[in-house]
């Protein structure tokens, strides 16, 4: 009886070991220090994951289909600049658009969101259609677009300058909030129950999933491979510009390097919640944990004073660990 009792509870552990590490973490930091528990902490936490959240749930695709995409972080930063530049405050004496009047906040929205759709398109072009591997493929477009971003981000008369004073309206989906809910993680948590919704219930979620177990067997079931790969570029591209547009109203401008780093960040949120390496594994509430972990280590560890390098230890053990699992679980499999 205690060792059928033993082993069910190593089984619920091994299950639910990213809850459990979570759990685990945000005790140890009340230990610490009492004050962490409260709506205020959980509030920051979630404001600083849901950006994240959105880069890691477009990353997840890559990542499922046995990939990764790299070009996440700039795609990012590129949407950033883009609505900035679109939507600053027109009494500001250095626009970026010196010229440019009050335009209908969804325009710059839009357009933060397009740019990002666009190098989706051209990262799913190249992997569907010349079979590129898709890390060397987002590798391309990553520098391709930070140096687009760069040119861009130098026009004249802006040359450089950090992107500041934007509209109080385009702030406030960044800083706003509802009923004590900040508006960025219910935006946040609207996109989490669409992407769900794509993986689990549509024809594509179901052809992404077998693409990523056996790609040569989704080919012969008749999946049409290059056409689901190309869709989910796509759609990975707009999370990423939806992200930019946020990330830019939550801090309330933008420069060429903003995001820089985001992409490694959403692979290893993944991975931690449990996404394998190999692909055709992975839910979607796996990643909202992932974010959320290394949110708290974030957070949480400043919070209680932790020198912030230790944080880069803690990350680096817990990806590793991850990923170990995953290989092991995939040689057993094997």
């Amino acid at each position: 009886m205690e060792r059928l009792k033993s082993k069910n509870i190593q089984a619920f552990l091994k299950q639910n070991a990213i809850y459990v590490v979570l759990i685990v973490l945000i005790i140890g930091i009340a230990i610490k220090d009492p004050r962490f528990i409260s709506w205020g902490s959980f509030a920051n936490v979630l404001t600083q994951s849901s950006t994240r959240i959105i880069i890691a749930l477009g990353a997840c695709f890559a990542i499922l289909t046995a990939g990764a995409d790299l070009s996440a972080g700039r795609v990012v930063g590129l949407s950033a600049v883009i609505s900035a530049s679109m939507i600053q405050a027109t009494e500001y004496t250095s626009k970026f658009y010196p010229n440019l009047g009050h335009l209908n906040i969804m325009i710059p929205i839009l357009a933060g969101v397009i740019a990002g759709g666009i190098v989706g398109l051209l990262n799913g072009f190249i992997v569907s259609r010349f079979d590129v591997p898709p890390f060397i493929a987002t590798l391309g477009t990553m520098v391709i677009v930070y140096g687009a971003n760069s040119i861009y981000f130098d026009m004249a008369p802006n040359r450089s300058q950090p992107i500041g004073s934007l509209r109080s309206d385009f702030a406030t989906l960044g800083t706003g909030s509802f009923l004590g809910i900040p508006y960025i993680v219910i935006i946040a948590a609207l996109v989490t129950v669409i992407i769900y919704v794509v993986l689990n219930k549509t024809k594509l979620g179901k052809d992404v999933y077998a693409i990523g177990g056996n790609r040569e067997a989704a080919t012969v079931s008749g999946i049409n491979v290059r056409n689901s790969l190309l869709k989910i570029y796509v759609i990975a591209g707009l999370l990423y510009g939806l992200a930019g547009v946020l990330e830019a109203a939550r801090t309330g401008g933008a420069t060429n390097n903003y995001g820089n780093g985001y992409e490694l960040d959403a692979i290893a949120a993944c991975v931690v919640g449990g996404w394998s390496v190999s692909g055709g594994v992975g839910t979607v509430p796996g990643i909202v944990v992932g974010v959320l972990i290394f949110s708290v280590i974030n957070y949480g560890l400043t919070f209680i004073g932790i020198n912030p390098y230790w944080q880069q230890i803690i990350k680096g053990v817990i990806i590793v660990s991850a990923v170990a699992v995953d290989i092991r679980k995939y040689l057993r499999k094997r």
